[in-house]
């Protein structure tokens, strides 16, 4: 019978360590009373297919889960979108952008802890991503809070 070992992968540690290399990454999304993104560069409220850009989601980020906390609810009938865009703007083959790849029709409407609603497989970023969020449903005209906590494995640059 053989004893077979498998090499480790330099992968596994961050920075040479032996810590480990999961990280969240948290982001918060605030609008005002009009529903204009604190922070934006827009003092429009969000609307049906608008695209929130948040950034930045770093290249070689193997991304596997996530949480969407709405802490303070959006318009009735809001909904969105959580997914990816490139921030060059070029689509990748190896990892095309997807607008919905953490979850589609969110409700953003109600106070909530929402969790992955699509089976993709994790996915490493090849380069530096947007965090999108697609709106959809109604347009948001109030003052609300969502976070969005992504969870990794920093992998670093291939």
């Amino acid at each position: 019978m053989a004893t077979v070992t498998k090499q480790a992968s330099e992968r596994n540690h961050f920075d040479h360590t032996p810590y480990g290399n999961v990280v969240a990454l948290r982001y918060t999304i605030k609008t005002i009373e009009t529903g204009a993104v604190v922070g934006g560069n827009s003092s429009a409220p969000l609307d049906v297919g608008d695209v929130l850009n948040v950034p930045q989601l770093p290249a070689g980020l193997r991304m596997f889960d996530h949480h969407v906390i709405v802490k303070t609810p959006m318009t009735a009938g809001v909904t969105a979108s959580l997914g990816f865009a490139y921030m060059d703007g070029v689509d990748d083959a190896s990892v095309p952008q997807d607008n919905d790849y953490f979850g589609a029709a969110l409700n953003m409407d109600t106070a909530a802890r929402l969790r992955s609603t699509t089976p993709n497989a994790s996915v490493t970023l090849p380069k530096p991503a947007y965090l999108t969020l697609t709106m959809g449903g109604a347009k948001n005209v109030k003052a609300a809070e969502v976070e969005v906590v992504i969870l990794a494995i920093a992998e670093g640059r291939k």
